[in-house]
């Protein structure tokens, strides 16, 4: 039986490893970058590259080729500026015109837990209201935009704070002055378990879901960053504790995990 054709919108640091992982496993990729020095990459990947922007149209000289596809994984974080909401809804509104005229009958959508408040408790797929950051609220936008479209079936996949090979905490110590709230336990989760995790969804077909995908072990803060230090043997920077207690989320991924059968590569990222 013929694996499906996969389209890969957005093939950076994420998307890359995903798209290798998929030609691994027999499906015909299809990948963009906004980047014409990077096709090259793509090709010899496996990858049939396309350059491809949503500035906020989508554009691109071969777009109806691109989404010649089965799936299409949508991996394009909110940009950062000041009108990030409008700006991204924008984009989603393209981008789901473009996938009106195209065979693309399944979205994987990669979204973030940046769409949770600090509810100071456990937070599941349900508890999505408020982001208080405007990259959230950007995000939670093109989630509903998505699920709500007839024509194709989403699956959303909430990350939490993305680490591993070249995101190690230990290259931010320059930028950070100090560690605020120190108490407050993280929500990460491993480039390796994204991949696995996207993979599975995409082999179990399980379409029309919301799963949040963090890894479930939450250090504290300043656990994490003193171990990285003196791994990296490197000075920590110092700790500031504010008055009371540290506002923080305890992201829940049961769901993902009894849904995939899954058992995280890294479970305390």
């Amino acid at each position: 039986m013929q694996k499906e054709t996969i389209s890969v919108l957005g093939c950076g640091w994420l998307g890359l490893p995903l798209a290798k992982a998929l030609v691994a496993k027999g499906y015909c990729l299809k990948g963009s970058t906004t980047r014409e020095e990077k096709l090259d990459l793509l090709r010899d990947s496996g990858i049939e590259p396309f350059l491809v922007r949503l500035d906020p149209e989508m554009e691109g000289e071969d777009l109806t080729d691109f989404l010649q596809s089965d799936i299409l994984v949508v991996n394009i974080p909110p940009p950062r500026r000041d009108d990030v909401v409008e700006f991204h809804i924008q984009q989603i509104s393209s981008l789901i015109d473009a996938l009106g005229q195209s065979p693309v009958r399944s979205v994987l959508f990669v979204s973030s837990t940046s769409v949770y408040p600090m509810l100071n408790r456990e937070v599941s797929e349900d508890d999505a209201v408020d982001p208080e950051s405007s990259s959230g609220q950007a995000l939670l936008h093109a989630e509903e935009m998505l699920l709500q479209e007839p024509g194709f079936q989403t699956t959303v996949v909430r990350f939490g704070g993305l680490v591993g090979y070249d995101r190690s905490p230990e290259k931010y110590f320059g930028r950070m002055t100090e560690i605020a709230y120190p108490d407050q336990p993280m929500n990460l989760i491993h480039r390796d378990d994204c991949v696995q995790i996207m993979t599975e969804i995409i082999r179990l077909q399980q379409w029309g879901e919301v799963f949040n995908a963090c890894s479930p072990l939450h250090p504290r803060k300043l656990d994490y960053y003193s171990s990285a230090a003196e791994t990296a043997g490197v000075s920590l920077p110092s700790p500031v504790s504010a008055e009371g207690p540290s506002p923080f989320k305890l992201v829940s991924s049961r769901k993902l995990a009894a849904a995939l059968n899954y058992t995280f590569l890294h479970p305390g990222a």
